[in-house]
């Protein structure tokens, strides 16, 4: 009984720690991306992540973030031409690519998910974007 009290301690113990290292690791790039957005992508997509209606898709609550977070990464990356769907509103134009650095871009997508009324609290590690290649 005591070994599993202990055990039972200690993996409480090591998923606190890991959240909290991975949480102040998000909230690190989160500010880093947020300064990244405003000299990056602030002109196109706006302050407040709404975009420009039928030109410029939004970013807040955008559910293409959540669906195709891949893509998103690809889109920043490698830019974007063709139609895309976004909150139920189709967008037909292109985006050039960012020119960002693979931790940049970890760093914008991590602040946009979690910006304009977008939350989600998994890292987008500079790996997951090295890993997205420009041919899909």
């Amino acid at each position: 009984m005591k070994i599993a009290i202990s055990f039972i301690c200690v993996a409480i113990y090591g998923l606190t720690f890991f959240s909290e290292s991975q949480n102040d690791e998000l909230i690190k790039s989160i500010n880093r991306g947020k300064q990244i957005y405003t000299e990056n992508c602030i002109t196109c997509h706006l302050g407040n992540g709404q975009g420009v209606k039928g030109t410029f898709p939004p970013l807040a609550n955008a559910d293409f973030l959540i669906k195709y977070p891949e893509k998103s990464i690809h889109a920043i990356k490698f830019g974007l031409q063709g139609t895309i769907q976004v909150n139920g509103e189709t967008y037909k134009g292109a985006m050039p690519p960012s020119g960002l650095e693979d931790d940049e871009i970890a760093d914008v997508m991590n602040y946009i998910r979690n910006a304009f009324g977008n939350k989600n609290n998994k890292l987008v590690s500079t790996k997951a974007v090295a890993d997205i290649k420009e041919k899909q």
